[in-house]
């Protein structure tokens, strides 16, 4: 290995005591990030202790502070809330209770404080922090410490991870629990939609998130609702009447409900409340719509934590333990935060200024500074929703004359109908006429393509498969007949939503640009495919649904094994030859094994995971889950494991298999899927209409340049269009997987949290990011 590499074994946490607590509001995520922090401090070499109750425990001490194993992590993964409990404490505000709470932390010798909470917590903590050289100094008077444990204790190190359903911490993408939070929201929101659509009715839903308007503003791009109220984007003089024609507008192009979604916090231009209730009557009494209201309320923070936030937490738990381990005397408070899809370290007092900046923003009415202050990530989603809800009348569109024509190609994959809907929509706002290809490349050559209009996407974003159609026919077969049809049409632009065929077909339309002009305009094409196995981008559309169908079939399956006897359960997931489903479910539902194509096994490590597996199941722990790839072997099939297994296993534990199939691929898309396809098909679209006004030219359009067929990607922090062309060589065709995978680096993470020792290489840890370089790298990806 390469020098500039440095890997976890060269960082000991012998001697270290850590304390971990969950304070304020409860999240879920919670107990992924306690566990995470609780077996990655036991992996180094490091005591940790549950602080019960938050800073109330802290302050109270004795039972509350009891030392952590690695089994009194077990089967909490899944688990919503805080299972080590939450308070809000007033003692812990006052000098006496943060001096007890001092006296406690030193007589168990812990100097290292993992706190999961929200920006209230954290600033306590940071306090706390610069008050402890001054609270061990008043102990040693007092005579309730010595002089040598003051010297021993005399730095307290700090890391804080986000736990928060409002997602209203500057600093971070995601705070842990804004992603379960979302899925409570849009069940609800799905189930209202039927009832409403049978009625005809009006519902107005109310949030939670306080003062920051994400949940509302998410969730009403995830469903597609008709009016949205934030407290950062308090509406316009006049809003009333304009929400009214806007839902009037909507019943007479026969949509037959209304849904209104309004932040708790939500405020007018004069900051006063904008209540339910207000609306309602405000409906009633200028429409006559027979409207209700559904408060969310509590519901918004119970249940299971998604794939996402499991995920989340764990990553953030291990990485603020790496930060503990690194920490000198000299090193600030930092909160672990999410970036792209990157876990980075951010100065915590910053981060929460900047969150205090963004209240007084709103306090002074400069609600455009409060937007920005939020990242770009919330202005990104404010100006896509704005985008996609401003239906104008074609008299007051622009007219470009451009035809642009989208497809979906390949297996079907949740989002893919919010992302066609967002293109359809982006594209009429920009003056395009646009025109949808039905089953792919086969339906394109057939002729299948009729032109589609604003209101014929309505109600797609919750709407699982591909209502266009898809195939996985690739189009070199039927060239000639592709380019008839574009002549045809008059096609200017594509854009091709799908996954590995999708990337071939487009290269094959490329190649195709010296025997046919008719390819030559602008292509595009958006990831889409639960396999995630796109060359040029980390996420595609379709993959985060696809875990939580892992992820809740996993948590079912062990459940059917409570207080039976010990028992293993082998799972075969979906991917072709690309494992990311296995290893990224398998870190999501706390399994002890994954086998995928890209980290070759053998009988040797069969074997010594079932002995592995022998010895935990010695213990307490009861079940065992070991996810399989399909393609992970063409000899050691599922069949083959689960036989080993048993035969191995007998006397410890019995084995039972699972295939998962194409449940994978049904279902409703989660809301990352449906935001994630809404945001980055948008994007496509603008780059489409920027490519066409760059290539139009003596009253045609002409692109024949690599950058004119590019794929739109997510890299690291960034949405990134890449010629397909400059692909080619980060490709395995063969496999059908990209060469170098990002998330190849989790499975270390995933082994020690099963209790492996392995190698893990923490080169990419250790960087503490101020707040405003942060900004600069923000993405709208998430």
């Amino acid at each position: 290995m390469p020098d500039t590499k440095k890997f976890i074994e060269n960082l000991s946490g012998t001697g270290m005591c850590i304390g971990v607590l969950t304070s304020g509001g409860d999240a879920q995520g919670m107990n992924a990030a306690v566990r995470a922090v609780v077996r990655m401090g036991i992996y180094v070499g490091a005591k940790v202790y549950f602080i019960h109750e938050g800073y109330q425990g802290m302050v109270d001490g004795g039972v509350n502070i009891k030392e952590a194993s690695w089994e009194s992590v077990s089967s909490m993964l899944q688990v919503g809330g805080t299972v080590i409990g939450s308070a809000r404490c007033k003692d812990f505000r006052t000098h006496e209770g943060r001096l007890r709470a001092a006296l406690n932390l030193v007589q168990r010798g812990i100097t290292n404080l993992c706190v999961i909470g929200g920006d209230g917590s954290l600033t306590g903590a940071n306090l706390f922090r610069e008050e402890w050289s001054g609270l061990l100094d008043e102990l040693v008077q007092s005579g309730e410490i010595s002089e040598e444990a003051s010297q021993i204790h005399s730095v307290l190190h700090i890391v804080g991870m986000v736990g928060s359903i409002d997602n209203d911490f500057c600093g971070t993408d995601m705070t842990i629990g804004t992603d379960s939070a979302l899925h409570r929201i849009i069940e609800v929101v799905d189930a209202i939609m039927t009832t409403a659509q049978s009625h005809q009715r009006t519902f107005v839903l109310e949030v939670m998130g306080r003062h920051c308007g994400y949940l509302a503003l998410v969730s009403a791009l995830a469903c597609g609702a008709d009016w949205v109220l934030i407290p950062e984007m308090p509406p316009k003089d006049g809003w009333e009447e304009q929400m009214c024609h806007k839902l009037s507008e909507n019943r007479a192009d026969k949509k037959r409900l209304n849904i209104i979604i309004v932040a708790e916090g939500a405020i007018d231009q004069s900051n006063k409340p904008i209540t339910t209730e207000l609306i309602k009557d405000l409906v009633v009494r200028c429409l006559g719509f027979d409207t209700r209201v559904t408060i969310l309320g509590h519901v918004q923070r119970g249940g299971t934590p998604s794939a996402f936030d499991r995920i989340l937490a764990s990553r953030m738990g291990v990485e603020a333990v790496l930060a503990l381990l690194e920490a000198s005397p000299g090193t600030p408070a930092c909160v672990v935060s999410l970036c792209g899809n990157q876990a980075v370290r951010v100065p915590l007092m910053e981060c929460v200024q900047m969150t205090q900046e963004v209240q007084k923003a709103m306090d002074e009415k400069q609600f455009e500074k409060a937007v920005r202050l939020r990242g770009r990530s919330f202005e990104n989603n404010l100006n896509t929703y704005k985008l996609l809800s401003n239906h104008q009348m074609d008299s007051e569109l622009p007219h470009s004359s451009f035809n642009v024509a989208v497809l979906n190609v390949g297996a079907p994959a949740a989002g893919m109908n919010a992302a066609v809907r967002s293109a359809v929509r982006v594209g009429i706002t920009e003056g395009h006429t646009m025109f949808a290809v039905s089953d792919g490349f086969e339906g394109f050559c057939k002729g299948q393509i009729k032109e589609i209009k604003w209101g014929d996407v309505g109600g797609w974003t919750g709407q699982g498969g591909s209502l266009l159609g898809t195939k996985r026919t690739l189009p070199a077969k039927h060239i000639d007949k592709i380019a008839e049809q574009m002549r045809i049409h008059n096609i200017n632009a594509l854009l091709v939503i799908g996954g590995f065929e999708a990337y071939l077909g487009l290269m094959e339309l490329q190649a195709a640009r010296s025997k046919h002009a008719e390819f030559c305009v602008p292509m595009v094409m958006v990831p889409a495919t639960v396999s995630n196995n796109i060359p040029g981008s980390d996420l595609s559309i379709g993959a985060d649904t696809a875990l939580n169908a892992i992820t809740d079939t996993c948590d079912r399956i062990k459940q059917s094994a409570s207080g039976t006897k010990r028992r293993v359960f082998i799972i075969e997931t979906m991917g072709g030859y690309c494992g990311y489903l296995a290893t990224v479910g398998a870190l999501a539902a706390g399994a002890d094994a994954a086998y995928i194509y890209e980290e070759p096994f053998d009988i040797r490590d069969l074997q010594s995971n079932v002995e592995h597996l022998t010895e935990k199941m010695k213990t307490s722990i009861q079940r065992g889950l070991v996810i399989r790839n399909e393609n992970s072997s063409e000899n050691y099939t599922t069949d083959f494991i689960y036989q080993l297994y048993s035969e191995e296993g007998k006397g410890v534990f019995d084995c039972r298999k699972n295939v998962l199939g194409h449940m994978q691929q049904g279902g409703s898309p989660s809301p990352f899927d449906r935001n994630f396809g809404t945001k980055i098909s948008a994007k496509a679209m603008q780059w489409v209409s920027r490519k066409l006004k760059e290539c139009y030219r003596e009253g045609r359009v002409f692109a024949n340049t690599e950058d004119s067929a590019c794929l739109l990607g997510m890299r690291r922090r960034a949405l990134v269009f890449q010629p397909v062309i400059q692909l080619k060589d980060e490709t395995d065709f063969v496999h059908r997987i990209p060469k170098e995978q990002w998330w190849l680096r989790l499975r270390p993470l995933m082994k020690i949290l099963a209790k492996y020792k392995t190698s893990y290489d923490v080169s990419d840890s250790g960087q503490l990011e101020h707040i405003v370089h942060l900004k600069t790298k923000d993405i709208s990806a998430i």
